[in-house]
């Protein structure tokens, strides 16, 4: 804060100072240990245990900018997007669990395999995940024979036409609303897909922090 004649001004730092924090904080895994310690005030504040039980996955296709490389952007023709793809795992209340960002081509049931590996390495107490209809196939039985997680696959109503609420899955739906309401996530700026991965984490301790300020 830079003082002239009595007033003061908010006078920002360096991008490189700013950038080279947040870099440091990243490769820490500061982030998600801020993220951690949120939810399970949240969750102990609601009335719940602090380690989850059960978890909602699902995926987010978000468009790229320029500064984002060939290299972890592709194109996902179901969304017809150029971009990138947010998987994560999120508990009953919607509070992020996990995160895993891959290019738009790859296929949710392939990214799952790496979201349901790193949400397994981190809760020990997971004992269901649910997930739409785009992770069928053997991906649940690999789910449960491997990391002793079953799955349960919630699927579109039958002849049901545009959009229904389902259950469980409407959760990590909201979750992505969430995290849209930070311009930084609207769309994908970085050139490293893990530091996507702390925008999302620091999208989720703002919104984090407004709700435990209003109790």
């Amino acid at each position: 804060m830079v003082s002239r004649g009595g007033n003061c001004r908010w006078s920002s730092p360096p991008a490189g100072t700013v950038y080279a924090v947040f870099a440091r904080w990243s490769h820490s895994g500061g982030w998600q240990r801020i993220v951690d310690a949120l939810r399970d005030r949240l969750r102990v504040r609601d009335g719940r245990d602090r380690c989850p039980t059960a978890a909602i996955i699902d995926s987010q296709t978000v468009p790229a900018a320029d500064t984002v490389p060939r290299s972890s952007r592709g194109w996902d023709g179901g969304k017809r997007t150029n971009g990138v793809k947010r998987h994560v795992a999120v508990d009953v209340n919607g509070l992020l669990l996990a995160v895993v960002v891959t290019a738009a081509s790859i296929q949710d049931r392939d990214a799952a395999h790496r979201l349901l590996t790193a949400l397994r390495g981190r809760f020990s107490t997971i004992r269901l995940a649910w997930a739409d209809g785009g992770y069928p196939g053997r991906l649940p039985v690999w789910a449960k024979d491997v990391l002793a997680l079953p799955m349960q696959i919630i699927k579109r109503i039958p002849g049901s036409t545009g959009f229904h609420v389902r259950p469980r899955v409407w959760v990590v739906e909201r979750s992505f609303a969430w995290i849209n309401k930070h311009r930084r996530c609207v769309r994908d700026y970085e050139t490293r897909p893990d530091h996507h991965e702390d925008m999302v984490h620091i999208a989720t301790i703002a919104t984090m922090t407004r709700r435990l300020a209003r109790t």
